[in-house]
């Protein structure tokens, strides 16, 4: 990391989603565009919701997340900007959304026009079974390489990061500032953590440390009397709460407010992991216009600007001073995530071998129990 960021590296924690909105010129680059993948789309944000009202002014998406109520930021944002689309925003865990999914395929019940999610490699596997629209929406060939398909079967709208976090209050003088600070006894029955082994982000995140640390390591952590939980929000709930001192396994910001009772660490030569949310339209979408409202809206320089950790997916917005683009970043492993996702048999290794450390995972889904077509 820059000596910048290095001197700010452990700063306030965030969470949400971005919330700018707002149009965009209408030309877009055509240019060098790949074979059947068509120009980038060249209609404005306005015009594009004129087009969708005009073909019903529904749309349903499937977004991976933690609780029902995770993506009202964006629900709220995207019905101020189009109000009169009819939108249906269901949340549910990405390894459920994606199997959900297959069924629809299976059963000839597809609900969603657009889906969201952070099992990345299905979106790989539904474009070779032809599943996904291939659609380039304006600022396309803005987005960085590897978070896009180059056809445009899929792109990723936000970025994603997770490492560990800590109360200021209750921590004191004894920051911890990287993992290794995390194992010491000190810090026994102060920690939270998302289970690894039920979410496969803080799966890798996991892996890393493993990798980087080694199963003396683990061990140690296993020792900590650490609060498991499922969902990567619960480490922030329980440090936000005050229950906790630190947690492990979730999303921050590293631009939030100074001021924020809770910091986000990135250390210089730690590992901590970031990926970019892969969005598609299916070609079974009932609204596909209203569908690509929503890819354009999300890819939007307005909205890109706006990302609450200060990482965009396009390299033509400047993060906040302090900060490169995520994919500078090596320990962040963003090119890792894909790879580490692609190999299933690896990553049910690495989810039984947490859980001879950590125990079994307990509790029910944290978003509920959607169904099988919920939004039908």
């Amino acid at each position: 990391m820059s000596s910048s960021l290095s001197r700010r590296r452990v700063l306030a924690a965030g969470a949400g989603a971005a919330i700018g909105f707002g149009a965009f010129g209408t030309t877009a680059a055509t240019a060098g565009a790949p074979q059947g993948a068509g120009p980038e789309e060249a209609r404005t944000l306005d015009a594009l919701y004129q087009a969708a009202l005009e073909e019903g002014g529904k749309l349903t998406i499937y977004a991976g997340g933690d609780t029902a109520t995770q993506q009202d930021g964006t629900k709220a944002a995207f019905k101020a900007r189009f109000p009169d689309i009819d939108l249906t925003l269901i949340v549910d865990y990405s390894k459920y959304h994606d199997v959900r999914l297959d069924n629809q395929f299976a059963t000839g019940t597809v609900v969603p026009d657009v889906v969201q999610l952070q099992t990345v490699q299905d979106f790989v596997r539904w474009k070779e079974q032809g599943r996904l629209l291939n659609y380039r929406p304006a600022g396309f060939s803005k987005v960085y390489d590897g978070f896009k398909d180059r056809e445009g079967a899929w792109m990723a709208i936000g970025v994603i990061a997770f490492s560990f976090m800590y109360g200021v209050a209750a921590v004191g003088a004894d920051v911890p500032r990287t993992p290794l600070d995390l194992v010491d006894p000190k810090w026994k029955g102060k920690i939270a953590s998302s289970y690894p082994h039920d979410d496969d982000a803080v799966l890798y995140l996991y892996a890393l440390y493993a990798q980087t640390y080694g199963w003396d390591w683990v061990a140690k952590l296993a020792a900590q009397d650490v609060q498991f939980a499922r969902g990567s929000h619960t480490p922030g709930l329980a440090v936000n709460g005050g229950q906790k001192a630190i947690g492990i396994g979730g999303a921050g910001s590293l631009v939030a407010p100074a001021t924020s009772p809770v910091r986000f660490v990135a250390a210089d030569g730690h590992p901590f992991m970031a990926w970019g949310q892969r969005a598609a339209i299916l070609k079974q979408a009932k609204n596909p216009t209203a569908a690509k409202l929503y890819l354009n809206w999300q890819l939007s320089l307005e909205r890109q600007q706006a990302a609450f950790n200060g990482w965009s997916v396009r390299t033509d917005v400047t993060p906040p001073t302090g900060l490169k683009p995520v994919w500078k970043y090596p320990n962040a492993h963003v090119d890792g995530f894909p790879r580490f996702m692609a190999d299933r048999a690896e990553v049910e290794r690495w989810k039984q071998t947490f859980a001879l450390y950590f125990g079994e995972v307990k509790g029910d889904p944290t978003p509920g129990w959607p169904g099988l077509r919920p939004g039908a």
